[in-house]
């Protein structure tokens, strides 16, 4: 591994530890203060503070396969850290740490919340109206994959401006040869 690969290695880490304490600190705080029964309005009925136990994904889908959820999600963390080992680019480091850290948060509530090892529901606590409650490794998952699409909008403006300056800088001198 290249100095400057374990440099954007060592960024994913952090955002993805960074993530992960957040998170978990949050859920315990939510754990503590929060009830199921009684929302606190934020932002009105936008947003909300309400504690949920979730045992399914995105939407509570595949609620009823939780232990199938955990082994996905091991495996998915275990895809992030050789993304995160081959990233290219810092913005690519970046953005696969939020998504990592976002996979760790929830998959440690799958492993060690109640009912049971590797089927426990994750805990969520930021109600968004009457939509779904998430909690803060969903929205590290939402921005890493806004930090990637980001990244690559970028990569593809760079690409797209060198390749426009080649061919303007070509372009008379295939004139001339004719």
């Amino acid at each position: 591994m290249s100095r400057n690969q374990a440099r954007r290695f060592a960024i994913a880490c952090i955002a993805a530890a960074a993530v992960v304490m957040i998170d978990q600190s949050s859920k315990a705080a939510a754990l503590t203060v929060l009830s199921e029964y009684q929302r606190i309005p934020l932002l009105g009925d936008l947003l909300g503070l309400q504690l949920a136990f979730n045992p399914g994904a995105l939407l509570s889908l595949g609620s009823g396969a939780t232990w199938l959820l955990t082994l996905l999600g091991v495996a998915a963390t275990a895809m992030l850290i050789v993304a995160a080992a081959r990233a290219r680019t810092t913005g690519w480091a970046v953005g696969v740490g939020l998504i990592l850290g976002g996979a760790m948060g929830n998959l440690i509530d799958r492993l060690f919340a109640p009912p049971a090892f590797g089927r426990g529901h994750v805990t969520d606590f930021l109600a968004y109206g009457n939509w779904f409650i998430g909690n803060f490794a969903d929205v590290a998952l939402g921005a890493g994959v806004m930090v990637l699409a980001g990244s690559l909008w970028i990569r593809r403006q760079r690409t797209r401006t060198t390749a426009e300056g080649d061919h303007t800088a070509t372009a008379p001198m295939l004139e001339v040869g004719r």
